[in-house]
């Protein structure tokens, strides 16, 4: 077994102990019987987070945590799904449904059935595979299975524990219903188990890199809508960390929906400017003919964003006035409020603005020549990129006195750092000399002197779930 599997090592040794440990379902696994592992990571954003849905090229590191999912298959129609926590002093969570409930005819009740069940919500990640499968790729399914899960991704924390839930799940069912499918569809249909079944509006870059990520590079995808472009390894002086804020969301901030509507509304805004047709295909929706920018923003020049576009844009516009003037958005996973205000140019140039730092960011890793130069470059557009979530609304106190503290010792152990993800909380991204652990480790500490908290630091990286790809375990235990 390869060196960076010692905790898929750790997880098949802990599971008898595990099982035998759920009260009232010690015989979800038959020991008599073959069973599957997959193994996905959790992702860092370096660089391009929340440009993703407007077509920005982002830069993602898969890191070292990953979440572990045991499976087999069983000769009923139930499906069951137990997630056991990492730590001892946390309650496992169990889940049951019947196949025939699951693959009901459509998204919207099935999204209902785990939504009435607030407490149940997380196995929507899981169980929704099934249906994600059986619509998109019409397979149907005989048999229901047992699923374990245990996940060392930390939740909430802006490090894409949904997705490495979502694609080491499909990576699971692919390989116990033995299907055919390529990595990158893999990731596009974990999305849509986001989008159609939990009912959550991301774009696709966590589910990507968690499904094609390599170890030790960065995962190179332009979001238009998923093409990837390789990966860029990161130079031997440079390392990457993440420290968690402790923030889960902030209360006074914005949400990630609120903003990704608002870049879709500038995106109106800014095709009507240009003269770009459009026509209702349904209730706040519409369709854009954009041979300009092939419907991204990203696509979008800055210069000709800054002369043509930017005076003409509201810095905040109401939904019930966007809507009086507007027939909707070209977005299929938001809807504009009527009640919301947004913060339409912010949230409009942000990507415009993020897929020309991400371009420059990946030129110079990819050129890397002066370490010197290069590395306070690569930092100066990391705190370009923090300095314009914020404006969108979605940092916090949390996340901006990281980077603060970081901003503070830049020098020669620590170059940059930004907010992760989907903002307002959750973990900050920082970019250092390869070796500091130190400097970055004496940051969380500064923080939790001045926070009362305590962060929990993220290092290493690992490979996604396609270069993992599958474990069948033997009875007896032999790989």
């Amino acid at each position: 077994m390869n060196q960076f599997l010692s905790d898929t090592q750790q997880f098949i040794a802990s599971l008898p102990e595990a099982i035998a440990a759920l009260s009232g379902w010690e015989d979800l696994f038959d020991w008599r019987r073959d069973y599957l592992i997959t193994r996905a990571p959790g992702r860092l954003d370096l660089m391009g987070g929340i440009a993703d849905y407007s077509g920005s090229l982002v830069l993602q590191w898969p890191i070292e945590s990953a979440v572990h999912v045991a499976i087999q298959r069983r000769d009923s129609r139930r499906l069951r799904i137990a997630s056991v926590p990492e730590h001892s002093n946390q309650a496992p969570r169990l889940f049951e449904i019947n196949l025939d409930e699951l693959l009901q005819p459509d998204y919207e009740a099935l999204r209902a059935r785990f939504n009435e069940e607030p407490e149940n919500n997380w196995a929507a990640y899981v169980a929704g595979a099934y249906a994600i499968l059986s619509r998109e790729r019409d397979v149907s399914f005989t048999e229901g299975a047992t699923i374990l899960i245990k996940s060392a991704v930390p939740e909430g924390k802006g490090v894409s524990s949904s997705a490495a839930l979502e694609v080491a799940s499909m990576q699971a069912l692919a390989a116990a219903y033995e299907l055919k499918i390529p990595a990158p569809e893999l990731a596009l249909l974990c999305q849509k188990v986001e989008n159609l079944v939990v009912g959550a509006p991301c774009g696709v870059m966590d589910q990507m890199t968690s499904a094609c990520g390599e170890a030790n590079r960065l995962l190179a995808l332009l979001c238009q809508p998923a093409e990837l472009k390789g990966t860029v390894p990161l130079p031997e002086d440079l390392e990457v960390w993440g420290v968690d804020s402790g923030i889960r969301h902030s209360v006074g901030g914005a949400d990630y929906r609120t903003v990704r509507t608002a870049a879709f509304m500038g995106y109106r805004i800014v095709a009507e400017l240009a003269g770009l047709s459009s026509r209702k295909i349904g209730p706040g929706q519409v369709l854009i003919d954009d041979p300009c920018w092939n419907g991204y923003l990203a696509n979008i020049r800055t210069e000709d964003w800054e002369r043509e576009y930017a005076p003409h844009v509201p810095a905040r516009l109401s939904g019930r006035d966007f809507l009086t003037r507007y027939d909707g958005i070209t977005d299929t996973a938001t809807s504009v409020e009527p009640a919301v205000t947004y913060p339409v140019l912010a949230a409009t140039r942000h990507p415009i603005y993020e897929h020309a730092r991400v371009k420059q960011f990946a030129g110079i890793l990819t050129n890397w020549s002066a370490p010197e130069d290069g590395s306070r470059q690569l930092g100066q557009l990391m705190y370009e990129s923090h300095e314009s979530y914020s404006r969108c609304g979605l940092g916090s106190t949390g996340t901006n006195a990281l980077v603060a503290l970081v901003k503070e010792t830049s020098g020669e152990d620590l170059y940059g750092a930004k907010i992760t993800g989907g903002g307002s909380g959750g973990t900050v991204a920082i970019l250092g000399r390869r070796g500091a652990g130190a400097a970055v480790t004496a940051i969380a500490d500064r923080y939790g002197e001045q926070t009362g908290f305590m962060p929990a630091m993220i290092s290493g990286s690992s490979p996604g779930a396609n270069a993992f790809g599958f474990l069948k375990i033997a009875e007896g235990g032999a790989i």
